[in-house]
């Protein structure tokens, strides 16, 4: 997966069916980076695994230089269906090299691939700091090249994160499309002095959003009503970031915006809403 802008379009297929869609990466990770995104994904699509008629494939997308994250999803989502089979996808043949020692054949192995997903149909994609590092106009095609690929019901995330998965954000998409945006913050990071509060997840929307945080769009407007509520709710700041955080999901859903889940979800540090709400204008 690339960090630079694909050479090609994202969705186009090359004459050699075996070449993978996509550029290769700089391929940073860190162990726990995705931890945020892996704890929403076992809640809110356990049941693309577990309505599964026999073990339902995974695929994790871009896994990097090291495997790390793979391994990680892997077990997590074990706990949801056991006999989860999960398979880390890269472009690089010298990372999918790399990381052999830690496959577990058959749950956990790794293989050569990029956005066509090797061929596979997988019940679950998790694409992470992948189509951040390309341009806007590709994202269309990444996406629908991906969901093409998925098996019937199956659902894909995608998203991105800093580099120690303090800050991150994903979208969720089905074979129609997007279908919701979920902000995630370490509740500390947000309320440290040099947190800012909500406006540091900015920083880490989806590249079809990033560079859409402007008046008149959207997911600006989500942000700067999230903002608002944010320094409404500082008089709950002496009680902990996860109280301020609280009041100020219930504040922004009071306000008119359709926030999705329950508090339960709120309490980790989480905010999701229809892709809806956030679609870029025009699009």
């Amino acid at each position: 997966m690339s960090r630079g802008r694909a050479a090609r379009p994202v969705g186009a297929r090359t004459p050699d069916a075996a070449r993978p869609v996509g550029e290769v990466t700089r391929g940073t990770t860190a162990p726990n980076r995705l931890r945020r995104a892996d704890r929403w994904i076992a809640y809110r699509c356990g049941s693309a695994l577990t309505d599964a008629a026999g073990p339902p494939l995974v695929v994790d997308l871009g896994f990097g230089a090291h495997p790390v994250t793979t391994v990680e999803l892997a077990a997590r989502l074990r706990a949801v269906r056991p006999d989860v089979r999960v398979v880390g996808l890269e472009i690089d043949p010298d990372r999918v090299a790399a990381a052999a020692p830690a496959a577990a054949p058959p749950q956990l192995t790794f293989g050569r691939g990029g956005f066509e997903l090797a061929g596979l149909r997988p019940v679950l994609v998790r694409a992470f700091n992948v189509l951040r590092q390309y341009a806007e106009s590709d994202v269309a095609a990444a996406w629908a090249t991906m969901s093409t690929a998925l098996a019937p019901g199956g659902l894909l995330v995608e998203g991105t994160c800093d580099e120690p998965g303090r800050v991150c954000s994903w979208v969720l998409l089905d074979a129609a499309g997007p279908v919701s945006l979920t902000l995630a913050g370490r509740l500390a990071t947000l309320a440290g002095p040099a947190g800012g509060g909500p406006a540091v997840l900015a920083e880490r929307l989806p590249k079809a959003l990033i560079h859409r945080n402007v008046p008149g769009e959207r997911v600006h407007a989500l942000l700067r009503a999230l903002d608002e509520s944010w320094r409404a709710a500082a008089g709950y700041a002496p009680y902990g970031p996860r109280q301020r955080w609280l009041h100020t999901v219930s504040a922004l859903r009071d306000g008119g915006w359709p926030v999705l889940d329950r508090p339960a979800r709120w309490r980790l540090g989480e905010l999701t809403v229809p892709w809806s709400a956030v679609a870029p204008a025009g699009g």
